[in-house]
């Protein structure tokens, strides 16, 4: 009785039935399919990486060159005597001690917070409101150009005009108090005065584009939600306070800080129509470091008062943001 071997698997023959064709040997350093498609993958996440630093490398050099280079420039600054005409001499935390004692700043810290308040109150409530309005009524792109088109003028150009239209002798406001016989009113020149008025000039430019921001958060509210509310009889007042507040509260909380870090860094308006009065009512923060670093030129000092202003933005921002659970939404 013969034995049979075990077979093994069976080679391809030649048609002419003269053996076995030879099978060709898999190429050395490949990993067949799965190994080429991997290198592929990785060359082609190399080029997207450089695409994506060549789009990103002219925004990184400008934030370098003009924020990065001129902060760490400010901080060493604040701890010298510098006036410009002389190199800078270092005297460590002197300039931030005579921060501490001079009632100058404090004037413009107290100033600068009262126009924080009035121009983030009224702003944030009538650009709120706007907002709403043009998601309830109207979603007309005519109305909402309309409504962002003071954003678009110059801050200098919305200055100069209200300072002409409110001035105590010629301005057309007083003008019209007077025909209705009452007395003409210095706007820009009246302690009492002249912060709130620069407050409304910023919020008359400000609020369109603030009430866009806050449409564009309106938007990403599902619809069903009001139809829902509104088949069970809630009014527009209550589907406020129930849906639109509480899920526009991530977008409103970003808002805040923008108009926050913008309230604290007025200038322009400030130095177009009161120049800092009278009697330093108007003299802010900004336009405080300008006098120090461009009329004094106690470039020093008024570095240390921008570093303390860097750090207060940062804390508001900051504080805000976690009051306000900005990363977090009521969204399901």
């Amino acid at each position: 009785m013969s034995s049979t071997a075990p077979s093994g698997p069976a080679l391809p023959q030649s048609p002419a039935g003269d053996g076995p064709v030879p099978v060709p040997a898999r190429p050395p350093g490949r990993g067949g399919g799965r190994g080429a498609q991997s290198d592929g993958a990785r060359a082609r996440q190399r080029r997207e990486n450089l695409v994506a630093a060549g789009f990103i490398a002219p925004s990184l050099l400008g934030f370098g060159v003009f924020y990065f280079w001129p902060t760490l420039r400010g901080l060493y600054f604040s701890l010298t005597d510098f006036d410009f005409f002389s190199a800078p001499a270092f005297v460590g935390l002197a300039n931030y001690q005579r921060l501490l004692e001079d009632p100058t700043f404090w004037n413009a810290m107290r100033v600068t917070l009262l126009y924080v308040a009035i121009n983030i109150g009224v702003q944030t409530v009538l650009a709120l409101a706007i907002a709403v309005l043009m998601h309830r009524l109207t979603q007309s792109t005519f109305v909402r150009s309309v409504v962002v088109m003071p954003y678009l003028v110059a801050n200098v150009v919305v200055a100069l005009v209200f300072f002409w239209m409110l001035d105590a002798q010629i301005g057309i406001v007083n003008q019209a108090l007077a025909g209705v016989g009452l007395d003409p009113v210095a706007f820009f020149g009246d302690e009492a005065w002249v912060i709130p008025t620069i407050a409304l000039v910023n919020v008359w430019r400000h609020m369109g584009y603030t009430a866009l921001l806050l449409f564009a958060g309106l938007q990403m509210i599902p619809g069903h939600l009001y139809e829902a509310a509104r088949t069970d009889g809630a009014s527009e007042w209550r589907m406020f306070w129930s849906i639109t507040l509480p899920l526009l509260r991530p977008v409103l909380a970003v808002v805040l800080v923008i108009t926050m870090i913008g309230s604290f860094q007025v200038f322009d308006t400030v130095a177009v129509t009161a120049a800092g009065g009278p009697a330093d009512a108007s003299r802010v923060l900004q336009y405080y470091i300008f006098d120090l670093a461009f009329q004094r030129l106690d470039y020093g000092y008024a570095s240390a008062v921008s570093v303390v202003l860097l750090l207060i933005l940062m804390a508001v921002a900051v504080v805000q943001l976690r009051l306000t659970r900005a990363n977090e939404s009521d969204l399901g």
